[in-house]
C-alpha cells in the first residue's frame, strides 16, 4: 500500500480552511501514472485540493443545499473513499481519497490502486483502504492524542515534526508499519520487559479488570417508489466494533459471527489489520457479482490481537429480501389542499420493539401550512407550521396488525412563504423514516456472547449488543416524480 498525496486541513466548519501539512511522494505519482496509462489524472494544486475535499465533505457552499458534482443522484457514492472531480486539462476523477476528521482537523490521502483504472476493483477487494484508513487515525493520534484536543502550540509543535516522522515510517510514499507514529498525546502503561516485542501500532498495555465489548450495528437504507415502472432499493451495512481491555502486550481475542440457518452470505467483508489471520473465502463475496449460492456463509472467525483503543474489527452489507417497514404514501393536489394518504406497515420478521420510530413529512416550496386534518390510527402526530413539517412519533410499539395509517388534508394559507428544498417540489414528496431496534439485525447475524474467546492470564466479563438503525430511509409519493438511484446504493 502505498500513497500518492497526503494533506491535513484545519478548518471551521468549512470556514477559514487551509492545508496545514502536505506531501507529495514523486515515485508513487510515477507508478500511478504508468498504470494509468492514457486515463492518468494528475493530482491538481493545493488550492484546487482543497476545495474539492470541502465541497465532497459538505463543507463549504453553506448557502447552497443543492451541489450538482457531490448530489446528483445518479452518483453512485461508495464509502469511505472519496471521489474527487478534477476539472481542466487533464480533468477526471481522483479516487480513492481517504478523509477523517476530530476537532479542527481533516486528514485526508489518495491511495494508489495497483489495478488498471477501468474497470473500477470493489473496494472490498482493495486492502490499501482499511490500511489507509489505519494509517491516518494513527496520524491522528499522533497530533492530537486520544480523544484529546491539544492546545495550539502543541498542535504548531507537532506539525512541524511531521515532515521528520513522514520519512521515518513512510518513505516514498509506502508505510513500515501501519500505523507508527510514535505515543499519542495522552500518557500510557509503559511496556512490561518480556521475549514478546511491542507491536509499532500499539501504544502501551492494560492493567486492571479485563472487559470484552463487542457492539454489531446495522444499518437499513431503502427507497421506496410504490410504481412498478420503478424498482425499489434497500442495502443493509453492518459494522462491529470492539474495546477490549485485556492484560498482556500481545493477548489473542477471537470474535464469531453467526447467521441463522436461512440467512444469506455476508459480502463485501473488511477487516482491521490487528486480525492475524482469515480464511480467503471469507473477503471474496462482493455484492458486486451475482450471487450463486455457493458463497461462504459462517460462522465467521476473526482471531485478533486488540489495540487498546474502540476500534472497528470489521464491516459488510448483506442482501436482505425486503426492507423492514414498507410503506404507500399517495398525495393529490386539490386547489390549495393536498389529499394525504399513508400506510407503513412493520415486516413479521421485524422485532416489534423500537427505542423510538418517527415519520417526517416535509412540504417544502408553498405557502405556510394553515389547516391541517389529519388523523392517525397509532402515535401522535405534530405539527410545524413554520418548518411545513409533519412528524408522526409511531412510539415503542407498532399495533398487533402491524400497519399504521394516515388520512387527511393540508391547506396552505399562511401569511409568508414556507422554506423550500430542490428536491421537494409540487408532488414531488418524500417521508423520511426514523428509527432504532435493539438486540436485532435485519441480516440475522449476532455475536453469541460464548463464542468470544480471549486468550489471557485472567478471565475477562464479555458484553455484547447488538442493534438495527435506519438511515436515509425514504417513502416518496408514488404520484410524483422522484430521484432514480443508479446500481447499489452503497458499497
Amino acid at each position: 500500500m502505498s500513497f500518492r498525496a497526503l494533506w491535513i486541513i484545519s478548518h471551521d466548519k468549512g470556514e477559514h480552511a487551509s492545508i496545514r501539512f502536505s506531501r507529495r511522494f514523486s515515485t508513487v505519482e510515477h507508478r500511478a501514472k504508468r498504470l494509468a496509462g492514457s486515463s492518468y489524472v494528475a493530482v491538481p494544486e493545493e488550492g484546487t485540493v482543497l476545495q474539492l475535499l470541502l465541497t465532497e465533505l459538505g463543507l463549504s457552499d453553506s448557502d447552497k443545499s443543492y451541489v450538482a458534482q457531490r448530489d446528483d443522484c445518479l452518483r453512485c457514492h461508495r464509502s469511505p473513499a472519496l471521489e474527487l472531480q478534477v476539472d481542466g486539462p487533464g480533468k477526471g476523477a481522483l479516487w480513492p481519497v481517504l478523509t477523517i476528521s476530530q476537532g479542527p482537523l481533516i486528514l485526508a490521502c489518495l491511495c494508489l490502486v495497483d489495478a488498471p483504472p477501468e474497470p473500477r476493483p470493489p473496494l472490498a477487494n482493495l486492502l490499501s483502504i482499511s490500511q489507509g484508513i489505519t494509517f491516518l487515525e494513527g496520524l491522528q493520534t499522533f497530533l492530537l492524542g486520544s480523544g484529546s484536543k491539544p492546545d495550539n502550540e502543541g498542535l504548531v509543535s507537532r506539525l512541524a515534526m511531521l515532515p521528520s516522522v513522514i520519512l521515518q515510517v513512510c518513505p516514498l510514499g509506502t508505510p513500515l508499519d501501519v500505523p507508527a507514529l510514535g505515543a499519542p498525546i495522552t500518557p500510557t502503561v509503559p511496556t512490561p520487559a518480556g521475549n514478546q516485542k511491542q507491536p509499532a501500532w500499539k501504544t502501551g498495555v492494560h492493567r486492571g479488570r479485563a472487559v470484552v465489548n463487542v457492539a454489531l450495528i446495522e444499518t437499513v437504507r431503502s427507497m421506496q417508489y410504490g410504481n412498478q415502472s420503478r424498482q425499489d432499493l434497500w442495502d443493509v451495512y453492518g459494522t462491529v466494533t470492539c474495546k477490549c481491555e485485556v492484560e498482556g502486550v500481545l493477548p489473542n481475542v477471537t470474535v464469531t459471527l453467526t447467521l441463522p440457518p436461512n440467512g444469506s452470505p455476508l459480502q463485501d467483508i473488511l477487516v482491521h489489520p490487528c486480525v492475524t489471520s482469515l480464511d480467503s473465502s471469507i473477503l471474496t463475496a462482493s455484492s458486486i457479482d451475482n450471487c450463486d449460492g455457493s458463497a461462504f456463509s459462517g460462522p465467521y472467525k476473526f482471531p485478533f490481537s486488540p489495540p487498546l483503543e474502540p476500534f472497528r474489527l470489521c464491516s459488510y452489507t448483506s442482501q436482505v429480501p425486503v426492507p423492514p417497514i414498507l410503506g404507500s404514501y399517495h398525495l393529490t393536489e386539490e386547489d390549495n389542499q393536498l389529499r394525504v394518504s399513508l400506510t407503513l406497515k412493520l415486516h413479521e420478521t421485524v422485532k416489534n420493539s423500537f427505542e423510538y420510530c418517527e415519520a417526517h413529512l416535509p412540504y417544502f416550496n408553498r405557502d405556510q401550512m394553515g389547516i391541517v386534518d389529519v388523523k392517525v390510527s397509532s402515535g401522535q402526530m405534530d405539527v410545524s407550521k413554520e418548518k411545513n413539517l409533519l412528524v408522526w412519533t409511531l412510539g415503542q410499539k407498532f399495533p398487533k396488525s402491524r400497519e399504521v395509517t394516515m388520512e387527511g388534508r393540508i391547506t396552505f394559507c399562511g401569511p409568508s412563504p414556507g422554506p423550500s428544498d430542490p428536491l421537494c417540489t409540487d408532488l414531488t414528496a418524500y417521508i423520511k423514516l426514523y428509527f432504532k431496534v435493539p438486540d436485532m439485525t435485519l441480516s440475522g447475524c449476532c455475536v453469541d456472547q460464548h463464542s468470544v474467546q480471549v486468550y489471557s492470564s485472567t478471565k475477562p466479563r464479555i458484553v455484547t449488543s447488538r442493534e438495527l438503525h435506519s438511515e436515509e430511509y425514504f417513502i416518496w409519493n408514488s404520484t410524483g416524480k422522484a430521484p432514480v438511484s443508479s446500481g447499489q446504493m452503497m458499497l
